[in-house]
């Protein structure tokens, strides 16, 4: 779609930057949550616990950024939490 003006055309160019660098930030939130549950398949409680931290900073950085929802970060912290204290 081609913008109208020039103040349109910039505005794509902000949003196409912007969607890139939220999807690299939402990539990286779901790598870190397939890490975590591959450790906890692993009954791996120290890299299960290690791999915790890092999504949990990943998330909240997102959610103060606005990339992903406050309630959507707390809800996929609270299950992996659970995830992780289930091993023991």
């Amino acid at each position: 779609m081609s913008a109208r003006n020039l103040s349109a055309e910039k505005r794509q160019r902000q949003n196409e930057k912007r969607r890139l660098r939220n999807k690299s930030t939402k990539t990286a939130i779901r790598t870190a949550a397939k890490k975590v549950v591959l450790a906890a398949e692993k009954k791996d409680t120290a890299a299960a616990k290690e791999a915790l931290l890092d999504m949990i900073r990943k998330i909240d950085s997102a959610a103060r950024k606005g990339i992903i929802k406050k309630n959507t970060a707390a809800r996929k912290k609270s299950r992996m939490q659970r995830l992780v204290n289930r091993l023991g």
